[in-house]
């Protein structure tokens, strides 16, 4: 059985002040553990102090311009710090995050898969984060395909988020 869990896209404003981010404005964003799981919140750089305590990361972005690609863009750093931060969590959602997380990352060569563990029934993969060479383990939820899929998603709605879609979603219900 899976849970599904709701993550907020970004809304193409400033979550504190309200105001609307201009084409190719920098702002910051930052993910926040809520009690359904992920959330993610922008806010523009004249509001923004420091992230809340319920932060998992936070990193300043752009809204993208209409000309080129919808999603705003996520550098590798923020991969690997979000990776690094669900690290110690026990709690099966966020261990299925780390999990996705890590394929990404060997995907795009910044971790090595060393080997696997076995321990009381559960399967671990050794990974080395190859910026530092450290090894990390990761527990396999042993997810079905359509489970890597839909995280996936969840993950790039988090860290990307799609401006463009959202408010045209918003315009149609209004």
């Amino acid at each position: 059985m899976t849970a599904e869990y709701e993550v907020s896209r970004a809304g193409g404003q400033c979550g504190t002040c309200g105001r609307a981010f201009a084409e190719g404005e920098e702002f910051t964003s930052v993910v926040l553990e809520v009690k359904e799981g992920f959330a993610r919140r922008d806010v523009c750089l004249s509001c923004w102090r420091e992230p809340p305590l319920e932060a998992v990361c936070f990193f300043k972005t752009r809204l993208a311009k209409k000309e080129k690609s919808k999603k705003t863009f996520v550098d590798d750093e923020v991969l690997i710090d979000f990776f690094l931060r669900l690290a110690d969590s026990e709690e099966p959602h966020k261990q299925r995050f780390r999990f996705v997380l890590s394929l990404i990352l060997l995907r795009k060569r910044l971790v090595r898969y060393e080997r696997t563990i076995r321990e009381d029934l559960r399967e671990f993969w050794e990974m080395r984060l190859m910026r530092d060479k450290v090894l990390h383990r990761v527990y396999n939820p042993a997810l079905a395909d359509a489970e890597i899929e839909e995280l996936t998603r969840e993950l790039s709605s988090i860290l990307q988020g799609d401006v463009s879609d959202e408010a045209e979603e918003r315009d149609e219900e209004g």
